[in-house]
């Protein structure tokens, strides 16, 4: 006898007939079918349902906040979804959106709706509900806070970058021979320490390692040589690090801290995006999402390889010019497509610097329709003859604003020593720049690891000014947060 219990389209299968492939033989056809179907019935995987904020955590009553749900059918046959978002408790009068839709096997929806928070200071709530044809409900919900602000920034850098061995042995000198040692443990710790100072989004910089620049090399999903910095079944290189799996460490204590982690899914190679970078992409991206999807900090997808602001790099014909825009305009149509078949909430991000910005102002449309959140950097080392680093953030909101996309700010918290070597740049510099760019809705920083050190660590990653700036930061952010009450 079998007993099935249905949940959530999981079975369970309480008791199994003894020898039951010849016990299946010899049953009539008709119940051969039935066995077939009961199976069938066992096997679906749930669909998949994900609700996103953008931006997440604490935003001012000068931003709007783009709420999306998500939905992957993952049955063997249409189904038909009612979609619920209210702003708190489910209730009619806190509805915000009904709509419904039918999805055939391996469809994805993508619901969207803008919240204005003029007046909603304080802690607040999105839920999502999601009824199926037969009645199943899934419900998620995710908390938001609205401070009441005269710009649109908080004044505050609301998350960072972990790079989890710096790419440049140059750049990353003063800390790269301590951060390769960190255990899991300690990655725990650096994840703690962010949250204590208000860094509660994370960018991990990249999955892989692989330095080649765009043009200047032979690299193709099948040769690629790139090292992982996780167990990856896709290519055999692992980064020399101590730890075998510091992004499972990083998830899961933001998991328990309530804190967003945007994945780094490069590096292909640098401001790489051919078609061999696509696909490379597409499957770091799966295998990325398969491993650690689970995690409710895992907020979205973001492609490590940067680009400069002009969104052509380094090249001199206009010919090149043009097909290296065209690159990244396809690159990301494609790649976000591909995101959604998973997980069509979740937000892609892309970081390119602050320079140049004119030069791409032709290129910039096609490449925001399907880039949700643009993190752009330099702003405090604007070339000579080039826009002001305000002109540029001004003109790159005005780009997104028309594309309905997201500008965050890529802060960078480092001063170049002459050497090259990365060192802490002072905090009133840092305050200068929260004060002088408040268009953006979200300000990450570069990086927290080897640029800010918690004191209280058994460990340091980078020189004793690493601690002088985390204290400085933290009595700074204590003071933003004193002054709002």
């Amino acid at each position: 006898m079998i007993i099935i219990k249905k949940n959530n389209y999981f079975c369970v299968v309480i008791k199994i007939l003894k020898k039951s492939m010849n016990a299946i033989k010899r049953m009539s056809l008709g119940a051969n079918l039935l066995m077939l179907t009961i199976l069938a019935s066992c096997s679906r995987e749930s669909d998949y349902v994900g609700l996103s904020l953008i931006p997440p955590g604490t935003i001012t009553d000068k931003v709007d906040l783009d709420v999306r749900a998500g939905i992957v059918n993952k049955g063997t046959s249409a189904e038909s979804y009612n979609i619920y978002m209210y702003l708190g408790d489910p209730s009619e009068e806190r509805l915000l959106l009904n709509e419904s839709v039918t999805l055939n096997p391996g469809e994805n929806y993508q619901s969207k709706y803008i919240l204005e928070t003029e007046g909603m200071v304080g802690k607040n709530e999105v839920s999502l509900k999601i009824v199926t044809a037969d009645g199943k409900e899934i419900s998620k919900a995710s908390e938001f806070e609205v401070v009441k602000s005269d710009i649109r920034s908080t004044r505050l850098i609301d998350g960072a970058w972990a790079g989890l061995y710096h790419w440049s042995e140059e750049e990353g000198k003063l800390w790269n021979k301590d951060i390769k040692e960190l255990k899991e443990d300690q990655w725990r710790d650096v994840v703690r320490s962010m949250h204590e100072i208000g860094m509660d989004v994370i960018v991990v910089q990249e999955a892989f390692r692989n330095n080649d620049y765009v043009g200047q090399h032979q690299t193709t999903v099948e040769n690629y040589k790139g090292r992982a910095f996780y167990p990856s079944e896709l290519y055999p290189g692992r980064m020399p690090i101590a730890s075998k799996d510091p992004i499972e460490a990083v998830l899961s204590e933001a998991d328990a801290l309530g804190m967003s982690v945007m994945m780094g899914v490069g590096m292909f190679a640098w401001f790489d995006f051919t078609e061999q970078s696509l696909k490379w992409h597409k499957n770091v991206a799966e295998e990325l999402w398969n491993r650690y999807g689970h995690h409710n900090s895992f907020y979205g997808f973001y492609v490590s390889e940067e680009c400069a602001g002009n969104l052509y790099n380094s090249e001199q014909t206009d010919e090149m010019k043009a097909k290296r825009k065209k690159e990244i305009a396809d690159f990301f149509r494609e790649f976000k497509k591909f995101t959604h078949t998973m997980a069509p909430d979740k937000p892609v991000m892309l970081a390119t610097n602050s320079m140049g910005v004119m030069d791409g102002a032709d290129a910039y449309p096609s490449l925001l329709e399907n880039l949700d959140i643009l993190c752009p950097f330099g702003f405090a080392r604007m070339p000579e003859g080039d826009l002001t680093g305000k002109e540029a953030a001004d003109l790159l909101q005005s780009f997104c604003d028309a594309a309905g996309s997201h500008l965050w700010f890529d802060l960078e918290a480092f001063l170049f020593n002459p050497d090259m070597s990365l060192y802490p740049r002072p905090i009133d510099e840092i305050i200068g720049d929260l004060n002088l760019l408040d268009n953006f809705e979200k300000v990450l920083c570069y990086q927290f690891p080897g640029v800010f050190s918690d004191p209280s660590w058994s460990f340091c990653l980078g020189e004793e000014r690493t601690k002088q700036l985390f204290k400085d930061y933290k009595a700074y952010m204590d003071k933003v947060k004193s002054n709002r009450n």
